[in-house]
């Protein structure tokens, strides 16, 4: 059996869903599903800082979740990069 194929929407390459981590908005914030459970329009993302500034650089959050409110990117990064910076 294989794997599901998504897009990274910082890098625009394409892995297998076991490589990327899934992210969706919950009240106005980015926040990181893991598990892939929370509800929702996902985008998919490889956990690096480079793949994550260049979503952020390139504005691709709002496009992939279809959102046009502004999003907070804090849970997102602090998950990614281990900080709160």
């Amino acid at each position: 059996m294989s794997l599901p194929v998504r897009t990274c929407v910082g890098c625009r390459k394409r892995a297998t869903v076991d490589d990327l981590l899934r992210i969706v908005v919950v009240a106005g914030e980015l926040v990181p599903d893991p598990r892939r459970v929370l509800p929702g329009r996902g985008a998919s993302l490889h956990p690096t800082a480079e793949c994550l500034r260049a979503a952020e650089r390139r504005r691709a959050f709002g496009r992939a979740l279809r959102t046009s409110a502004p999003v907070e990117v804090g849970p997102l990064r602090e998950h990614v990069l281990g900080t709160s910076s």
